[in-house]
């Protein structure tokens, strides 16, 4: 006999899967927004120099940090009108050579995909952004923050694991090198900075910044040796409990389609809301494209 059996989603309030309407899809890209900037005014406090630039459009944000930079994007756009000063970004990035790449939320009002191909723009790629409300996670034994002593090692890691990308899912368009990506883990402005053991080992890494009760996961990355062993699992689960204890409503992770990544996401509970097209004009001498650093399970 088949007995029916309900099945209790762990991201789950009440049995109800997180649904994402327009509001809660602007209110994660508001929190996407403050983050590129701050990461992008980092970058620029660190490197010293005139060049780069931080610009409001349409709600959203247009941000040159340094050449090739995983921060060198437009972010936020389709909740607040067309762009209408885009030529004069447009500019702005040709003008430091480099290509124009915008990150486009499904839920944007309409017309903004047209508007985007009808000015040249080609779709290179797709980011998934996943969801969970919060509650009921422990801290697992094997995470720990990252003390401040530790965090020249924890950059040459983390910047170790990124440069191997997993074989799972769709590949990444981002080819950044090692010091480049060394140098955006430490411009995450505003980051908590966390660590995974195995057998006394340095295993991998992430981080987590909080903003109006949103939980951002991001730059998480597994050394190669350590993959397939619930590292970024594990990472999840220490990110999940601190992001309750900080009063998060909300935490929200993004990943490459159909990555480990992903199913280790969905595993702990993530409901996928919305994906994001990430379209291009112009080239660039390091990469095509590219988004914020992706987990490497």
């Amino acid at each position: 006999m088949v007995f029916p059996v309900r099945v209790r989603h762990c991201g789950d309030v009440d049995g109800e899967r997180l649904f994402c309407d327009v509001g809660l899809a602007e209110r994660i890209e508001r929190a996407e927004v403050r983050f590129v900037a701050d990461c992008c005014d980092a970058t620029r406090a660190r490197v010293g120099g005139a060049r780069g630039f931080t610009r409001p459009l349409a709600g959203g944000v247009a941000t040159f940090a340094e050449p090739d930079s995983p921060f060198n994007k437009v972010a936020g756009l389709g909740f607040g009108g067309l762009p209408e000063n885009l030529d004069e970004v447009e500019a702005a990035f040709a003008e430091l050579g480099a290509p124009v790449q915008v990150e486009l939320s499904q839920l944007a009002e309409a017309g903004m995909g047209a508007f985007f191909t009808e000015r040249g723009y080609r779709l290179e790629s797709y980011e998934n952004v996943l969801g969970r409300r919060l509650g009921g996670t422990e801290f697992p034994t094997d995470v720990r923050p990252v003390r401040d002593d530790e965090l020249e090692t924890w950059l040459s890691a983390m910047a170790d694991a990124s440069s191997v990308a997993d074989d799972q899912g769709l590949p990444s368009n981002e080819h950044f090198p090692r010091e480049l990506l060394r140098n955006a883990l430490r411009d995450m402005a505003g980051v908590r900075r966390y660590l995974a053991e195995r057998d006394g080992e340095f295993a991998g890494g992430a981080c987590i910044r909080v903003t109006d009760g949103i939980a951002q996961f991001g730059g998480a990355a597994t050394l190669p040796a350590h993959r397939r062993r619930g590292v970024q699992s594990a990472l999840l689960r220490a990110r999940l409990a601190a992001a309750a204890e900080a009063g998060c409503e909300l935490a929200v992770v993004t990943t490459q389609p159909g990555s480990k990544s992903h199913q280790n996401a969905q595993r702990q509970g993530f409901d996928l809301l919305y994906a994001r097209a990430i379209l291009v004009k112009g080239t660039s001498a390091t990469r095509s494209s590219g988004a914020e650093s992706r987990q490497a399970s």
